[in-house]
C-alpha cells in the first residue's frame, strides 16, 4: 500500500507519485523566528521530518526546502522595540530553533532559504 495524502487542490485523497522517480522535492514552511519556538511550533515541524523518513525509507531521495520568515510586523515591532536591526533581533531564536531540531533528533533540511533573501522575487509574484 503507497502513501495516501488528502490534497488540498481536489480536496479528495490520493495515492502520493513523485514528480521524478526515486526522488521527492518538499518544500515546507518553517519557522517564523521573532521568539523562541513552542511544542505547538515544533509539532508541526517533526511531522515533515517524520513524513522524509518515511519517504526514505520506501527507496526515495528527498530533497527538503524549508524556508525561514525572517521579517514580519512583529520582528520589524520588537527589533524597533529592541533597538537593534532585524538581522539580529531574529539571530538568536534561528540559532534556538536549529538547537530544538537537533535535540528532537531531527533530520535537517538540505536548504533553509530566508525570506529576507528573496523579497524581489516574492514581490514581483504579487
Amino acid at each position: 500500500m503507497g502513501l495516501i495524502l488528502h490534497n488540498t487542490l481536489s480536496g479528495t485523497k490520493e495515492t502520493f507519485e513523485p514528480l521524478e522517480a526515486h526522488h521527492v522535492r518538499m518544500y515546507t514552511c518553517g519557522p517564523t523566528v521573532w521568539n523562541f519556538a513552542h511544542v505547538g511550533n515544533l509539532r508541526a515541524f517533526l511531522f515533515y521530518d517524520l513524513l522524509r523518513r518515511h519517504l526514505q525509507v520506501v527507496g526515495h531521495r528527498v530533497t527538503h526546502v524549508m524556508n525561514l520568515t525572517d521579517i514580519d510586523d512583529r520582528i520589524l515591532d520588537q527589533a524597533m522595540h529592541a533597538n537593534t536591526t532585524i538581522a539580529e533581533y531574529v539571530k538568536p531564536y534561528g540559532a534556538a530553533f536549529f538547537a530544538d531540531m537537533a535535540a528532537l533528533r531531527a533530520q535537517e533540511a538540505e536548504h533553509y532559504p530566508k525570506a529576507t533573501e528573496h523579497i524581489p522575487e516574492m514581490v514581483a509574484m504579487v
